[in-house]
């Protein structure tokens, strides 16, 4: 697919290191960025993009962060890293290159809401021309654990060691998996099998259920 031809429904996946998950020190060091189409399909090879970090931040990492950053390798890296801005910038054009129109795409990956908090800190930008929504595929394997834990205990293993882009792949890869295995093929639901379902739903919504206890306990309390 040539670059000016934007998929409709493009799905931009971020995976981030950082050498802590606190905002007020930690610093973010790898973002990784793969572009796919509605079905899952990366569109491109992917960028991956190491940065210098923060002065302190490095030195004041757990043991536990930094003995996974010198396992993976990225450790090592960090002193040739490039800036923030730059780290940006060029995040920034790839995704545009695939995704020019903003707030269109939503970010995908997993418990990406941290790595977005990280970007909306470190890469506002990039965050900016993104969509608000998100697609967590953690929810969707949090959601299986309780309703089909035997799709989940067969889930693909892992093994990208974290470093961000081979993470990411394999969170697009375990959505494929959920896809095929939770989701039915095809259509779907016809118009009319879909309507009942809602129908159901809102005649025994949540809403009515805790109106309905709330009422039975104010009962209880005045008997």
């Amino acid at each position: 697919m040539s670059r000016n031809s934007a998929p409709q429904d493009a799905i931009v996946w971020i995976d981030c290191e950082m050498t802590g998950l606190d905002l007020t020190r930690d610093a973010l060091i790898e973002v990784a960025v793969v572009v796919t189409d509605s079905e899952l399909r990366p569109l491109d090879a992917g960028i991956d993009v190491i940065i210098a970090p923060t002065p302190g931040s490095v030195e004041n990492m757990a043991d536990v962060v930094r003995t996974m950053h010198t396992s993976s390798g990225l450790l090592e890296e960090l002193p040739d890293g490039l800036t923030m801005e730059e780290a940006q910038r060029r995040v920034v054009d790839y995704v545009k290159r695939w995704v020019p129109e903003p707030r269109k795409a939503p970010l995908a990956g997993n418990s990406v809401g941290t790595d977005r908090t990280f970007l909306a800190r470190d890469m506002p930008e990039l965050v900016d021309h993104l969509h608000y929504r998100i697609i967590d595929v953690s929810s969707v394997k949090e959601l299986a654990r309780r309703w089909y834990p035997r799709a989940y205990f067969q889930s693909p293993a892992k093994n990208g060691g974290h470093r961000a882009l081979a993470d990411i792949l394999e969170s697009i890869d375990e959505l494929r998996y959920y896809r095929a295995v939770l989701f039915p093929a095809g259509d779907g639901p016809d118009t009319a099998s879909a309507r009942a379902a809602a129908a159901e739903v809102t005649a025994t919504s949540s809403a009515l259920a805790i109106a309905r206890l709330s009422q039975a306990q104010d009962d209880a309390a005045r008997a």
